[in-house]
């Protein structure tokens, strides 16, 4: 039967390539928006199991009357004394200081980038790694130093340290560039300096304006409700309390969303594949009339010509969808590679499309199937 039933594909090897083709496409669309949504999941999930959930950030909200509010100097001190907090550190932004590559560029021409203080164990707090150079210490911290974000140091057209940039009208050397902090992204286009020196050059008031707490993994709701009350007793609606790692949650839901309107669009491809399938399978018993009448008169039943058309058709579409799975499996692996993620492309996409196309070759398969099935040996014969 197999052989029989591709004989109709091989003496036709144009018209049923074209015909597997749009289903291989439609296939290869649904693989690949499965394979690079799942590739895209498993290197957050990858980031945030190396990152840690656990990481809760404070940040000083608004007053009762619409204006900034501040957080106290203590507070750092204040939320290193809840006991299930392992790691606390702070930045503070410094108000109308920016950094440029020289002293010949308009103050107006910031470039988005921010000064801000930070304290020495900021890195370790927030899972910051160094692309170059050295984080700030107990001596440099003191000194006209300073870390440039990742995007502060694109900006600034500097890749390596050793350099000087012009801070706060004043020459800062650059002892280290961080890499991207995915948990930390404002830290991404900051100039960090130490605390004491932006407090002694920059005059810096030494308010924190955001301060990072690791917890232990099974204390992080209970950490989260006490920190806004512990930072500013006083007044602890004025603070903001939030969680990186759900930022990084709502983006792998929103993929999710786009997912599912991608897979729509696959399959309103693979739609249009089987009605291909379908149309060639139609013209191939109108074309092929004489050779079922032959065959009926040689004795071949209902049956056996029902389950040669249909045979056909399922083998057509078999071909389109394991050309479509190795399609969108190759996709995949090409666009993970070049975002540097490891390529994942789960078991039920690909056999699911596979039984996509089998489902579809058999209901495009049917009709002209039954038709074929129908003609009777001397009205096939005397078809032209």
């Amino acid at each position: 039967m197999f052989r029989v039933g591709s004989a109709g594909l091989r003496t036709r090897p144009l018209r049923a390539f074209l015909s597997a083709l749009g289903i291989a496409i439609g296939i290869a669309a649904m693989t690949a928006v499965v394979g690079i949504s799942a590739s895209s999941r498993a290197e957050l999930d990858r980031t945030l199991a190396a990152l840690g959930t656990n990481l809760l950030t404070v940040a000083p909200g608004n007053t009762i009357f619409g204006g900034n509010a501040t957080l106290p100097d203590e507070s750092v001190a204040m939320i290193g004394r809840i006991g299930p907090v392992t790691e606390v550190a702070a930045t503070g932004t410094v108000p109308d200081v920016q950094v440029f590559r020289s002293d010949r560029i308009p103050p107006e021409q910031t470039g988005g980038l921010v000064v801000q203080a930070a304290h020495l164990d900021l890195p370790r707090t927030v899972g910051a790694a160094l692309a170059d150079g050295t984080w700030l210490n107990a001596a440099t911290a003191r000194y006209p130093a300073v870390v440039l974000g990742a995007t502060a140091a694109q900006r600034l057209g500097i890749s390596t340290a050793g350099v000087q940039v012009y801070l706060g009208r004043r020459w800062f050397t650059v002892v280290g560039i961080l890499r991207p902090v995915p948990l930390a992204p404002e830290l991404d286009a900051s100039a960090l300096v130490g605390w004491p020196a932006a407090q002694a050059y920059l005059g810096f008031d030494g308010h924190p304006t955001t301060v990072y707490t690791r917890t232990e993994d099974d204390a992080v709701e209970d950490v989260q409700a006490v920190l806004g009350a512990t930072a500013n007793p006083q007044a602890p609606n004025e603070v903001k309390v939030s969680r990186p790692s759900d930022a990084l949650a709502a983006r792998q839901a929103t993929n999710r969303a786009f997912t599912g309107l991608l897979l729509g669009l696959g399959a309103v491809a693979l739609l249009v594949g089987g009605v291909g399938v379908a149309n060639t399978m139609v013209i191939s018993v109108l074309e092929r009339r004489g050779e079922i009448g032959l065959r009926r008169s040689l004795g071949a039943t209902r049956g056996q010509i029902r389950v040669q058309f249909l045979a056909e058709s399922l083998l057509l579409s078999a071909l389109g969808g394991v050309g479509g799975v190795l399609l969108g499996t190759a996709v995949t692996g090409a666009y993970a590679r070049t975002q540097h993620w490891s390529t994942v492309v789960p078991l039920w996409a690909l056999l699911g499309g596979i039984g996509a196309t089998l489902v579809i070759g058999a209901v495009a398969g049917l009709y002209p199937a039954i038709r074929a099935a129908r003609l009777a040996p001397t009205e096939a014969l005397a078809a032209p």
